[in-house]
This record gives structure tokens, C-alpha cells and sequence, in this order.
């Protein structure tokens, strides 16, 4: 059953006061895991109890923003939600900066004093899930941006970013995200570490785009998929669409996935992961799903509500 819900105008925006994250909620959940008026399509039945769910968490790419820019409405309904005393935390699969870099970032282009600490993105929960396997100290190949290579150096491990600067049976795992200077070079020294070393091949997502102002490039997915292919050889996936991240922003909201909201753009990992841990999804068409795909999703997809952008979100 479906009913059209109406957008209503931001309110002012406030800062939120830091607090911390203990990395205990993070490992734990691997070891568990698994002004303007506009109408949208939404399910009756799914908005009943939504104003009581306590914990928000925001996919940043196309719910955010685009590239650089800001999307409208976004940081106001960001802001309403804290107002409200919501708890709001952000997941993304981009791997290709720091937590304190998408702190700044949001800063910057949606004006959001926001906590490091509620920010998960995919190359922090590969640092965790490694260092929490004893991985601190051994070596780590990383296709991918400073940022990877800063996480994965934080949690105690030895991040190498260019080939041929060690020999391929000291590497002990391939982490691959997003790189856009990745090279034939790159996938083949991985490759060679995989198939002739020891390595473990970990992918930080597999998103095979992802959105910018002038639309989607290619994402950390496709270098995934490139040395999947090479190697016949199947990642280990930390980022979304699997529950790891997810798991610990509830253990550290102390919060059941019940009482949680997964807010973001893309069908096959911002919806699938909310639904996989069991919480209520929306979908924005603000980033790279349009809305006749967003109709047609699969049930393993489907969203419990779609909207347009951020106003009526509450």
C-alpha cells in the first residue's frame, strides 16, 4: 500500500558535541557479523513508528553531496535530526580518505560540525577487521588513496603503495578501494602476491561506481573486479553490503537495528546492507539510482520508503 508523503522546509542548523567510539564495538561486530513542496512514492505501512527510531545512519556520496558540491536540504535534515536528539552517523564505501578527512569535508561543503567518531567509512573497518586478526606489523599491498594506506598504517600495519619495492612473498594481504592512479603495474604486482605469494585478497567495497557532480565514474569495485578477474580469485568484502561497519555504529549507538535508519542512494549497498542487518532503509534519488530502477528493485533491495531529497526525512 502506498501513500504520497510532503516535504516540509529545513530548520537552522547546530553543532553537535564530540564523543568517542570504542574500536571494542567495531571488532565485536566481526566476530557477530554476519521552503518547496514535493511529493514522493512511499510505503503507509513502513512510516508507522519511523519518528521513534533513534539512530540514523547516512551514506555520504549522493546523499550528501556530489563530488565538491553540496546537495540541497541534505545538512538541514542532518541538523533537524540532531535538533531532535537523533543519533546520526555516517557509512560510506569510499575508501579514498581518513575519517578526519570526511570530517573536514563535511565541514567544508555541508558546513556540519560533525564527530570523527561517527564517521565509518570502508578502508577504517579493513584497518579494524585486520588489526583485530593479529595483523599489526605484517605487510599490506594497497591499490587504492592516501587514505586507505593512512587507516591501514593506524591499526599497526605495514602499507606498501608501490610495486616492486618488496618481494611479492613478503606481502601478506591485497587491500583494494578506490585508486585513480591505479596501473597495469599495480595489478600486476597484486596479482603476483596473490597467485605466486600468500596474500589475502580483501576488496573495502565493491562499488563499481559512484556519483560526482558530472556523474558516476568508476568505482573501487571495478579495480576489484579487474583482479578478481586476473587472479580467478574471490575478494573477502568489508564494505557495504556487508553488516561488519554497520554492526558497530549500532554497538556503539547501543542501539537494535530495529530502532535504526539506513538512508542512501545506491540500491545494492546502502539499501542491501540496512536490510541485511534488519533496519529501516530509505532511498534518496539524489545520487546514482533513478526512479524507475528504484521501483523495479528486487525484494533483497527493496527500500521501505523512497524520496526524492532530504526535507522529508524525519
Amino acid at each position: 500500500m502506498f501513500s504520497y508523503g510532503l516535504f516540509y522546509p529545513a530548520v537552522p542548523a547546530v553543532n553537535r558535541s564530540a564523543r568517542s567510539l570504542g574500536e571494542q564495538a567495531i571488532t565485536a561486530s566481526f566476530d557477530n557479523a554476519a521552503g518547496g513542496m514535493l511529493y514522493c512514492r512511499v510505503n503507509s505501512q513502513s512510516l508507522i513508528g519511523l519518528a521513534d527510531r533513534q539512530v540514523y545512519v547516512f551514506d555520504l556520496d549522493g546523499v550528501l553531496y556530489l563530488g565538491d558540491t553540496a546537495i540541497p536540504y541534505a545538512a538541514a535534515a542532518v541538523n533537524r535530526l540532531l535538533t531532535a536528539g537523533k543519533q546520526v552517523y555516517f557509512l560510506t564505501n569510499n575508501s579514498g580518505k581518513t575519517r578526519a578527512d570526511y570530517k573536514q569535508k563535511l565541514a567544508d561543503v555541508n558546513h556540519l560540525d560533525i564527530p570523527e567518531a561517527t564517521i565509518f567509512t570502508s578502508a577504517y573497518a579493513s584497518a579494524l577487521y585486520l588489526k583485530h586478526r593479529a595483523a599489526a606489523g605484517r605487510s599490506v599491498f594497497v591499490i587504492g588513496e592516501p587514505g586507505l594506506a593512512s587507516e591501514l598504517s593506524a591499526a599497526g600495519m605495514v602499507a606498501v603503495t608501490e610495486p616492486d619495492t618488496v618481494d611479492i612473498h613478503d606481502i601478506d594481504y591485497v587491500v583494494v578501494g578506490i585508486d585513480r592512479k591505479f596501473t597495469y603495474d599495480k595489478l600486476r604486482f597484486a596479482h603476483a602476491a596473490i597467485t605466486r605469494g600468500h596474500a589475502q585478497f580483501i576488496a573495502t567495497n565493491r562499488d563499481s561506481t559512484f556519483p560526482m557532480e558530472t556523474g558516476e565514474i568508476p568505482g573501487g569495485g571495478s579495480l576489484v573486479a579487474a583482479l578478481a578477474t586476473a587472479t580467478g580469485r574471490e575478494p573477502l568484502t568489508i564494505g557495504k553490503p556487508e553488516t561488519h561497519a554497520y554492526e558497530a555504529i549500532l554497538a556503539d549507538a547501543q542501539a537494535t537495528a530495529s530502532d535504526s535508519v539506513m538512508v542512501g542512494d545506491r540500491l545494492d549497498t546502502d539499501i542491501a546492507v540496512g536490510r541485511r542487518a534488519g533496519a529501516y532503509t530509505v532511498l534518496v534519488l539524489t545520487g546514482v539510482t533513478p526512479p524507475d530502477r528504484a521501483n523495479a528493485a528486487p525484494p533483497e533491495w527493496r527500500p521501505d520508503r523512497i524520496i526524492g531529497d532530504l526535507r522529508e526525512l524525519d
